[in-house]
């Protein structure tokens, strides 16, 4: 039976329980932590958002070496090619953290009726069965979107590689004739009750049967993000869709550009309504916008142009959020931000991951000294690009001990390694992370 729009869920009120040497459950660790309380731990996530996870392929090692059941890993986010954490895997790490995932992926299929898939690695993993690609030329995957095959491929996965890039399909337009809202009213669809029902069942079972803190992976206000920008999950695309031209277009197209971010935010808005009558305050964080807005070395766009065309309409987002929830707003950008900090904080943003500490101006004492009691940090654990992947297991304690001891400070702070964890990354490696979090959590717990 379908809901109506009008339909609300039971509601239920969220309380802290103060327990007075006790251990906190790890929700009310994550709730500490994220209101820059000092909980008796530090709340780690592992795998709750597509921006703090884990290949499917060095999960499968983990598994194995941690000795756990052997089972295929469901790949849950195709573009990375990201394992789903199970319960047994996540209560091993000591995770503390669950994500409240759309069952949609970005390829235009949902995960369901499991099939079983190869990666070019060998690991056997389980994938949607809308999930349909074929090997070119060069022995590279393509993948097509919403499964069709009678339209051109959407992505490619190399051979060799790891994750899928996007395919620029980009059509032909006059400039002349630029029309946003037409060419992206299929870019962001409005919830269907099927799917309010899915999120209301799935947010109570974990709010009533898990201890875990929870956070809805919402992601639809990733304005300009370049992993959706190309519509990897439509069959056409019209408009300007190739990255290096939509952020030219700020200067050349600019109402073309403000046309439909007003749009994307008008149908967040909408979906942000229908999602709090669904899943109420059961969840403490969602994740809002997945947008990179820096590199190794600066950001992509000028901070004028960033408080121009983002800093207003991510404000009123966040605006809502905070009016009409208990949310706390999850904003992710990889690389150096640091011009544009102040204006995350102002817009309205309380958490921030993945905090690329390697990246330019992104010092940990720095941001924790400047801005964490403005922001919760929630990653910067541990390099992967240098450390995790091609240190030594020493050497990854030693980091990992250090940035828990700078940033688990006074609270605000989840732990998560800065960004995924890759493919190749050694298991050894892994686990003397996870182990030095414990060991950390261990000496330091309140």
């Amino acid at each position: 039976m379908l809901i109506s729009r009008k339909w609300k869920p039971r509601s239920r009120q969220l309380h802290l329980i103060e327990k007075k040497g006790l251990s906190m459950t790890s929700r009310e660790r994550v709730i500490k932590a994220i209101n820059h309380q000092q909980p008796d731990k530090v709340p780690v996530d592992f795998g709750a958002t597509p921006v703090s996870g884990i290949s499917a392929s060095a999960m499968a090692r983990l598994r194995n070496a941690l000795g756990l059941e052997n089972v295929p890993i469901k790949v849950h986010e195709p573009f990375q090619i990201l394992g789903q954490v199970e319960k047994d895997l996540l209560d091993a790490i000591k995770g503390d953290v669950i994500g409240l995932w759309s069952n949609n992926t970005c390829w235009g299929y949902k995960n369901e009726n499991w099939k079983k898939w190869t990666l070019p690695d060998g690991t056997d993993v389980m994938v949607g069965d809308g999930f349909t690609i074929k090997t070119d030329e060069n022995g590279d995957y393509v993948i097509y979107p919403q499964g069709d095959e009678t339209v051109p491929p959407s992505g490619k996965l190399p051979k060799d590689g790891f994750y899928f890039d996007n395919i620029s399909r980009q059509e032909a337009y006059n400039e002349e004739n630029l029309n946003g809202r037409e060419d992206f009213k299929h870019q962001w669809s409005i919830f269907t009750d099927e799917e309010l029902v899915d999120l209301e069942k799935r947010s109570s079972d974990y709010f009533t049967n898990t201890e875990y803190g929870i956070i809805g992976v919402f992601d639809e206000m990733g304005l300009g993000d370049a992993a959706r920008w190309p519509g990897p999950g439509l069959k056409q695309t019209p408009g300007i869709r190739n990255i290096d031209e939509w952020l030219m277009a700020h200067l050349i197209h600019a109402d073309y550009v403000n046309d439909v971010y007003d749009l994307q935010v008008e149908k967040a808005i909408e979906n942000l309504a229908l999602y709090k009558e669904a899943v109420g305050d059961k969840i403490q964080a969602i994740m809002v916008s997945g947008t990179d807005f820096g590199t190794q070395r600066c950001e992509f766009i000028s901070p004028d142009m960033f408080r121009e065309f983002y800093k207003p309409r991510y404000k009123k987002v966040n605006d809502w959020i905070h009016e009409n929830t208990n949310w706390k707003t999850f904003y992710h950008s990889c690389g150096s931000i640091v011009n544009v900090l102040d204006d995350f904080v102002e817009m309205g943003v309380d958490i921030l991951n993945p905090v690329q500490c390697s990246a330019v101006g992104m010092d940990p004492h720095f941001l924790k000294d400047t801005y964490g009691d403005k922001l919760v940090f929630w990653g910067g654990g541990i390099d992967t690009q240098k450390t995790l992947p091609f240190g030594k297991p020493d050497e990854v304690r030693e980091e990992t001990i250090e940035r828990l001891s700078i940033f688990s400070k006074g609270g605000g702070y989840v732990f998560n390694p800065i960004h995924n964890i890759q493919a190749p990354t050694p298991v050894e490696n892994i686990i003397s992370m996870f182990d030095s979090v414990k060991q950390f959590n261990k000496q330091n717990s309140i």
